[in-house]
């Protein structure tokens, strides 16, 4: 697991071979990340990574110049891994981490993010739902939710599906609050 492009390009990320977390392979990564640079100036928007696991997504964030990336992450050990990994990168004033359960942070949350990233454990009960839980979360500032999940998911019911991508056996959802949805135009494939 490396970061592929920005400040910290080329550093390896080796968390603990006991985390059950799956990470977002690389190839899977490169494809979000270029298309999500294609529509956003990362240089300006905050990012909310829920089911951080090793932090992979927030620190590809961090390396190309996102200002702000809240972590949350409920494994203590993950977190850990997250702020000390942040610390050696030299990215902990970007990087924050809070260790909590998504559904009990999505309750209290007050914060409001430009982009939400979401990489639930692929068995999680209600995985469909959290979507619309995070629409309905108040946390999303005319912005972007983008959901990595199984195959087996399909969202073009959701209210604000915009296209499902597709790397490898990785699929990216995303889907787009905003009443200026060209901002945020997805290329087709």
């Amino acid at each position: 697991m490396r970061i592929i492009s920005g400040t910290l390009k080329g550093r390896v990320l080796t968390p603990p071979k006991s985390f059950t977390a799956h990470p977002t392979t690389d190839y899977a990564k490169e494809g979000l990340f270029n298309m999500l640079e294609n529509s956003l100036d990362l240089s300006s928007v905050g990012v909310l990574d829920l089911f951080s696991g090793s932090g992979n997504i927030a620190f590809e964030f961090a390396s190309r110049g996102c200002p702000s990336i809240v972590c949350v992450e409920m494994d203590p050990a993950h977190a850990r891994y997250i702020s000390k990994t942040a610390e050696a990168l030299g990215v902990a004033d970007r990087v924050r981490v809070v260790r909590n359960n998504v559904f009990d942070f999505l309750n209290i949350c007050t914060s409001r993010f430009h982009v939400v990233f979401a990489d639930p454990p692929y068995d999680l009960p209600g995985l469909e739902l959290l979507p619309e839980k995070i629409m309905q979360a108040g946390i999303l500032e005319e912005g972007l939710i983008v959901l990595e999940h199984p195959g087996q998911f399909s969202f073009t019911n959701t209210p604000g599906f915009q296209k499902t991508r597709k790397y490898g056996h990785v699929h990216f959802s995303f889907f787009a609050l905003s009443k200026t949805l060209p901002t945020f135009a997805l290329p087709t494939k």
